[in-house]
């Protein structure tokens, strides 16, 4: 069959596009417009996006993802990379694009002599996290299991371990990448090392990332942890964060800790008495000897009134998953962010008048934070630019139902708006939506122009564009 793909920006197909030509070079399934399977397959986590790609490749292996890339380039077809599906902006499926689709490879292989591990592009941090816990093992990297891994680790990769481990592109030792001219090279510090650089941080510019190689660290006892949520009222807000700002650096770095705004969920394992109740809180995870545990989490199970005290004993993957089943693929999103090297007064305020106007049960805010070993790295070691300490802060508007985007749109653009005075003027990739090439420029800060350099060297023609895009020179 023959069928025609619209252009748009940034391509240049004219006439129909020969799908049958590319369907045999493939393991994986083709799945094109019509078929039972298109709108499973085109569909992301934020259900706010609702594009219709001219094509997905469904590749099972390197040699798909080589073949689906040089269809693209031959056919002038612009191209959209999807591995979790979990971008801020959908940047995994694009209107009238091929979509070079990962979510099929799935191979984790860890290395427990080595403390490495070796993933697919495809994979999810639940992949990853089932199989290095077993080992007593874990890579740092982000705080709900249902992320994918290439787009979590390309914009750089906070999460529970950074404190102790540092970011997750800190921790990469490997990846395996088609370029846009087709070729498949490895980058690491020896080969490639200008790409290997900018891939750490500088997102899905360069190529299609295939495969990683992970560093892993022991965490807890045989890879359980004591961690949880502890929870106060909405209006403890100002007295909670005043005390999180000064405590959390102190603290040593096998504890961490973000700080949020949300409404406390209407289900066990939260006391029934609280469904539904604005809430501010802490949710904490300690991965040293569990015999320490009590000298250092005691303080923070007992400050101030808390509504819950929800610390336990858990395998770290069970940390990780703890919200996948809150925020399930499917739901509205809108997302705002910014970087904070510190939180001031006035951010102090801030977050107190937006937390008692959460908008949703599902809208939150959280800071995650930067210091520790992750603010230990040179800010021009990788194109992670934001290394002086600090919090990674996100406002999420986020509902079942787009009866409520406007509202909660409104909520995360006012908040982002107050609070960005008080920011360090750039934010995390990986929290972005689509804001044009100056936000990205600060998300980079000093980096950007090596960024430029590497792109005009793999990617001339910015084949690589449906991205939070660094254009080549």
């Amino acid at each position: 069959m023959t069928t025609t793909a619209p252009t748009s920006p940034g391509t240049h197909a004219a006439g129909p596009v020969p799908w049958e030509e590319l369907a045999p070079l493939l393991r994986g399934p083709l799945v094109l417009p019509g078929d039972d399977d298109y709108d499973e397959a085109r569909a992301v986590y934020n259900g706010m996006i609702d594009r219709r790609p001219a094509a997905l490749a469904r590749c099972r292996d390197t040699v798909d993802v080589v073949a689906a890339v040089g269809f693209a380039r031959e056919h002038g077809l612009d191209v959209a990379v999807r591995g979790g599906g979990h971008n801020a902006g959908g940047l995994g499926v694009w209107d009238d694009a091929l979509v070079v689709d990962l979510s099929l490879m799935r191979s984790v292989r860890v290395d427990p002599t080595a403390a490495t591990v070796r993933v697919d592009g495809g994979c999810t941090w639940q992949d990853v996290d089932h199989a290095t816990v077993g080992f007593g093992l874990a890579t740092p990297a982000g705080f709900l299991s249902s992320t994918g891994v290439g787009g979590l680790t390309l914009g750089g990769g906070v999460g529970y371990l950074s404190r102790r481990y540092g970011l997750t592109v800190d921790n990469l030792l490997s990846a395996d990448v088609v370029l846009a001219d087709g070729r498949l090279v490895t980058a690491d510090a020896e080969h490639h090392p200008d790409l290997f650089w900018a891939l750490r941080g500088g997102g899905g510019n360069f190529g299609v990332v295939t495969s990683f190689e992970f560093r892993c660290h022991p965490v807890g006892e045989g890879g359980v942890v004591i961690g949880g949520p502890v929870l106060y009222d909405i209006g403890d807000t100002s007295e909670v964060l005043r005390w999180y700002r000064e405590l959390l650096p102190s603290l040593p770095e096998e504890l961490s800790g973000w700080f949020g705004v949300l409404t406390i969920p209407p289900a066990a394992p939260f006391p029934e008495e609280l469904w539904g109740r604005k809430a501010c809180g802490i949710v904490w995870c300690y991965t040293g000897p569990h015999d320490r545990a009590d000298e250092l989490l005691d303080p923070v199970r007992s400050f101030g009134r808390p509504l819950v005290v929800g610390m336990h004993e858990m395998p770290f993957n069970v940390l990780q998953s703890a919200f996948n089943a809150l925020y399930p693929a499917g739901l509205q999103w809108y997302w705002r962010a910014d970087m904070y090297e510190s939180i001031s007064d006035e951010a102090v305020d801030v977050h107190s008048r937006f937390g008692e106007a959460l908008p949703t049960g599902h809208s939150t805010m959280h800071l995650y934070p930067i210091d520790g070993a992750a603010s230990r790295v040179a800010q021009d070691a990788t194109a992670f630019a934001y290394r002086s300490g600090g919090w990674a802060g996100v406002m999420g508007g986020v509902s079942p139902d787009p009866a409520d985007n406007p509202a909660m749109t409104e909520w995360a653009k006012g908040y982002w708006s107050e609070l960005h005075p008080t920011s360090a003027g750039g934010a995390y990739v990986n929290f972005m939506m689509d804001e044009g090439e100056d936000r990205v420029r600060a998300a980079y800060r000093g980096n950007y122009a090596r960024l430029v350099q590497v792109k005009t060297a793999y990617d001339p023609t910015n084949f690589f564009h449906v991205n939070q895009n660094i254009r080549p020179a």
